[in-house]
Formats: C-alpha cells, structure tokens, sequence
C-alpha cells in the first residue's frame, strides 16, 4: 500500500467578486484617510459616498452568495468562525489599541488632554477598538454567521414560506436605529447583515435558474433601478457600521437590494476578467481592512506630537493613499502567514490510500 498526500488546490477565484471587494476596500481606505484629514464632509466626496454607501453591505452579501450551508454541529460551527473572524478582531483590535495608546502620554504631555475622549462604555457599546475601527465589521460579520445558523437549525422542518420572515429583518435593525440604537457591541445592524446574508443565498439560486443571458438583462434593469432610486431620492442611504438611516427606510431598503444583486449578478455573468491591482486588494481584503487604521492613528499622532496637525490638509490626503496601499500590500504576505492575524488556519492534509 503507498500513501499519498493529497493538496487541496486553491479554489478558482471569482473575478468579479474579488472586483467588488476590491472597490469598497479603496472606498473605505480612502474615506477613513478622508476623515482623518477633514475632508469627508467636502460636498464632491459626499456625492462620492451617496453613490456608493451600500458596499459595506456588499461583505455580507457575498458571505451569503457562496455560503453551502450553515447547518452541522453547532459546537464544531462556533469554533470554525471564531477562529476566523473572532481571533482576528481581537488580535487585530488589540495591536491598533496598543498603538493607540502608545501615543496616549506624549499627546496628553504636550496638550494636556486627550486628543480624543476616552470612555469606559465604550468596552461594552462598541464593537470597534480605540485605534482600530474597522475591527466593528470583524464582530458584526461572526454574529450574523452565528444568529443565521441557529435560526437555520430552529427553522429546520418548518414550510419554506417562512424564510419570506428574513423581509421583516431590515425594520429590526430599523426599529433599533429609532430607539437609539441600544444594543451593546454596535450589533444594531446585526438584522439588516442578516437580511443581506440571506439575499446573497436567495440571490445565487436564483442566477442558476435564470440563466446568463436573462440574468444580464435582469441585473442591468436592478442597476438602472437603483440610478433613478438614488436619483430621485438622493438624501437616502445606510451607514452599515453606526446603524444609521437615512431618508425613506423602503426606499434605502430597494436601492440596496437592486445595486447589490444588480452588480453581482451582471458582473458575475459577464464573465469579467481580473482586474490586476484591484482584484489583488479584493482577494487579500482583510490585510488591507485590519491594517490601514493604525497606520493613519501612528501618522496622525506621530505629526500631533510634533505639534502638527493633519486636518485639513491636501498634502497629507496625497501622501497617504498611495503610502497605505503600498504598506498593506507589502504587509500581505506576512499577516496571511499568521493565522491569528489573518483568519486563515491551514487546512489538514487529507490522506488516501492508492493501491
């Protein structure tokens, strides 16, 4: 008998899904640089934001597009997503508050004060971490992995027409935004991720049946849709990370719903090719989204230590984008390589035997 070791390959990638991941990685790099600046409430980068405010929403749609099945084990399921998101908002949470508050004497030495306040809710309100943010999105996406299962496993048996329920989830998250958002842990918008989770699922199903040719012209009218929706009524839209509507909830709720199917599904049966650059930020998103706050927290607090300040300032908004795309592409590599950095454990080896 000879063993042999069997490789697992890595999975074709999706061209146009990387694309995607890659855009709103750019967008949100470039907002967060924006802001640190002062520049995100400039009117043209507004308008930017008003067309493009639904691709946070895009990561847990896409969860749902290629998501097989969230049934199994319960215990076996909770440990495979806290290794691969939990681990990482921690770690990664953890490295931006010791950056964070690294800087903390030196700042309060010369101004006498906090740069920013710090309050004790916050380890219990936010999901986020003082000098790493983006890290609220780490926590969001593990709890709806986990709600999704257990409501999954709850449903199981039950007529199909009740998974036309996941319609009333988007008001959850709406009625939470009304009360002031009072969940603890930001997890306010936990019911619209579910929501987009579930579209993601429903969504791909429903390309299959299709066809492409159909699917075409089906997601060029939901992308026409959505132009005249944001249109006509363009004070609307949904901020993902603070729960926050904006304008007519069921006209936020169709504009999402058509840009998010409508650019996937055209995409997608296209057939769109690799986008070198872009698609290389998509298929290595987590770097780029765990890694770029700190560099802007040790920028900014660096220059205020020198008595400088950013805000306001072009010059910086130059320097930063392309030194922060180069540095969290140069970081790839290396944070990949640490499991509880990146979220990517090595799968075992499978073994079979040839005669």
């Amino acid at each position: 008998m000879l063993f042999l070791s069997i490789f697992v390959a890595m999975k074709k990638r999706n061209h146009a899904f990387d694309f995607l991941c890659g855009i709103c990685i750019i967008r949100m790099v470039t907002l967060h640089i924006m802001s640190f600046c002062g520049h995100a409430d400039d009117e043209w980068w507004r308008e930017v934001m008003q067309w493009t405010y639904f691709f946070m929403s895009f990561f847990f749609f896409k969860a749902g597009y290629f998501n097989k099945t969230v049934a199994g084990d319960s215990k076996a399921y909770l440990i495979d997503k806290s290794k691969h998101l939990l681990v990482p908002y921690l770690t990664c949470g953890s490295i931006g508050f010791l950056i964070y508050m690294a800087f903390q004497p030196f700042l309060i030495h010369r101004y006498h004060k906090p740069i920013e306040p710090l309050t004790w809710d916050h380890l219990w309100t936010k999901s986020s971490f003082y000098g790493n943010n983006p890290t609220w999105f780490l926590f969001s996406f593990w709890a709806c992995y986990i709600a999704v299962h257990f409501i999954e496993k709850w449903t199981r048996g039950l007529p199909l027409w009740v998974r036309i329920l996941y319609l009333g989830f988007p008001f959850l998250s709406y009625w939470m935004f009304v009360l002031g958002n009072p969940l603890w842990m930001q997890l306010n918008n936990l019911f619209m991720g579910i929501y987009y989770f579930q579209l993601g699922r429903f969504w791909h199903l429903a390309m299959d049946r299709m066809g492409r040719e159909r699917t075409l012209f089906v997601c060029f009218v939901m992308m026409l849709a959505f132009g005249v929706g944001n249109l006509i009524f363009h004070d609307t839209s949904y901020t993902m990370s603070s729960n926050l509507f904006t304008g007519n909830v069921f006209i936020t709720l169709f504009n999402t719903t058509a840009i998010l199917c409508g650019l996937a599904g055209f995409f997608i049966a296209a057939r769109m090719p690799r986008i070198p650059g872009i698609n290389y930020i998509g298929e290595h998103s987590m770097v780029y989204f765990v890694g770029h706050y700190p560099m802007l927290y040790f920028y900014k607090f660096t220059h205020l230590c020198f008595g400088r300040s950013i805000f306001g300032r072009w010059d910086d908004v130059i320097i930063l984008i392309p030194v922060i795309f180069a540095l969290c592409s140069w970081l790839v590599p290396y944070i990949e390589a640490v499991p509880w950095l990146s979220g990517r454990w090595q799968k075992k080896m499978v073994k079979c035997i040839a005669k």
